[in-house]
């Protein structure tokens, strides 16, 4: 790195780092990227957009148990194995296999039951006036989705909610100090795995699960392993990101209540207020790559193995993208990094933005006038983050007819 370059160097494990903070926007102001405890920090919009798509860059959290000195244990037999990690084409075998069930013409029937989910949801506590609103919507909501995709009977969501948060701490900086929890929620969302797979043999249904069952029956295009690895890392990912999410979207809100009466009384803009939220506040602050190669770009030159995260809040709001960065639902923007990019964007992205889309629109309509209070918590403003707990009041109304 030539010396006369003004970049910044950002550590991500300082207590209180924040993506969104002044500093890594300043950084950003700086140069298109800054150097960080963990790699190399990506800060412009044009930068990560190219980047995502250059396939010298491989996915960037294939090692991340290892960074932290993980080397052996469930969660480092597990983390190598998952859809995440895997490159090449097993990834795409993988991918091509799951595809179809994410696909519009399989999700897009399920609106009314995304719908019918989120209202009564909010009928469980809209008479009283206030909520804890991760329990009692986000994670509630994001559980049944899944256990509703997947075919997992619904009274197990508690259940799923309380292990998928526990291995949702892997996606932090403070993963070593949180290994035993992490491992607790990965090894009892592997029991629940095995079981449905279990149940699910010699059956016919033409659901995801059941589909991969018959991709599986002769081993050669999944194999059991293969399977159990697809099957745990749906159900923790379709559960996790989304809560987060949602829960997020409400903090948004809280503090542009303009766009949140806006949404209310214009309910078709429920799927572009999904994509502003995601582009200001994602649950996802960065995209991790790995370079297979030394990777000359620009003024750098990354070397092989090397790892760079795509930060995505300071790409949202980078003013040489976005000629207003202003929260506003119904301003058409570019695509933002929310779901990741290239090979591995999200493969779940559908689902996730049709029942965020449904559960943004149920609560804009009937919780018109909602503050938090205070008392939220949230989890570290890097990697993966959210609220983790929420309360909020609104005006009591009456649950439906």
């Amino acid at each position: 790195m030539p010396e006369s370059l003004n970049v910044a160097h950002l550590d991500f494990s300082e207590t209180g780092f924040s993506i969104r903070s002044d500093q890594v926007m300043q950084a950003r102001e700086q140069h298109w990227y800054a150097t960080t405890n963990f790699g190399i920090a990506i800060l412009r919009y044009e930068d990560s957009n190219a980047l995502l798509k250059d396939k010298r860059l491989y996915q960037g959290t294939r090692r991340w148990p290892s960074h932290f000195g993980i080397d052996d244990g469930l969660l480092a037999n597990w983390w190598p194995d998952i859809m995440l990690s895997i490159e090449g084409e097993d990834h795409l075998r993988l991918r091509k296999l799951s595809g179809p069930a994410f696909s519009p013409k399989v999700l897009e029937p399920l609106i009314p039951t995304f719908a019918e989910l989120a209202h009564e949801l909010i009928d469980g506590f809209c008479e009283r006036g206030t909520a804890e609103f991760m329990s009692e919507f986000a994670e509630a909501y994001s559980a049944r989705v899944i256990t509703g995709l997947l075919g997992i009977d619904k009274s197990q969501w508690r259940e799923i909610a309380d292990l998928a948060t526990e291995l949702g701490y892997v996606f932090s900086v403070t993963i070593k100090d949180d290994l035993q929890v992490i491992e607790h929620g990965l090894s009892g969302l592997l029991e629940i795995s095995k079981a449905l797979i279990e149940s699910r043999q010699g059956t016919d249904g033409d659901d995801f699960v059941g589909a991969l069952i018959r991709a599986n029956s002769d081993g050669k295009k999944i194999t059991d392993h293969e399977l159990l690895m697809l099957v745990s890392f749906i159900i923790f990912a379709g559960f996790d990101t989304t809560r987060n999410q949602i829960g997020l979207g409400l903090q948004t809100f809280s503090k542009h209540m303009d766009q949140w009466r806006n949404l209310g009384e214009n309910p078709d803009l429920a799927r572009s207020a999904v994509e502003e939220v995601m582009r200001v506040n994602p649950t996802i602050t960065w995209v991790s790559r790995e370079a297979s190669v030394d990777v000359e770009y620009k003024d750098l030159v990354i070397p092989q193995g090397k790892t760079i995260h795509l930060l995505t809040i300071p790409s949202g709001s980078d003013p040489r993208r976005f000629e207003k960065t202003e929260f506003d639902i119904a301003a058409g923007r570019p695509p933002h990094f929310g779901f990741g990019g290239g090979m591995h964007h999200c493969l779940g992205h559908y689902v996730a933005r049709l029942d965020m889309a449904e559960a943004y629109k149920a609560l804009a309509q009937r919780l018109p006038d909602f503050e938090i209070l205070t008392g939220a918590t949230y989890l570290p403003d890097s990697g993966n983050t959210g609220p983790i707990e929420l309360p909020i009041k609104f005006t009591p109304s009456a649950r439906r007819s």
